[in-house]
């Protein structure tokens, strides 16, 4: 590889490539740390919007999330589903 000698250091195309490198190397790494603080932000945010919601909201939550707009009985129409579902009212007499 080499010729028995070191780098030279007072090449200028090595000195700028080392200067190069390093500032290279640097903007990498303070771009990383960019990230990892907004990941850190974000959880926070998320864990501190969780210790917010009280008991009763999670549970209406989960219960929202478990139908969709389909699956809720509205007052004077009954038990809506996105198919027709079944008559769950009394069958008209056949004549």
């Amino acid at each position: 590889m080499f010729s028995g000698k070191g780098i030279d250091m007072n090449d200028p195309s090595a000195y700028w490539l080392n200067v190069t490198n390093i500032a290279l190397g640097v903007l990498v790494l303070v771009c990383c740390a960019v990230v990892a603080y907004g990941v850190v932000q974000e959880l926070a945010a998320r864990h501190r919007q969780a210790a917010k919601m009280s008991k009763l909201d999670r549970e209406v939550a989960d219960l929202m999330a478990s139908f969709d707009s389909h699956a809720f009985n509205v007052p004077g129409l009954g038990l809506t589903m996105a198919d027709g579902g079944e008559q769950t009212g009394e069958k008209d007499k056949e004549r």
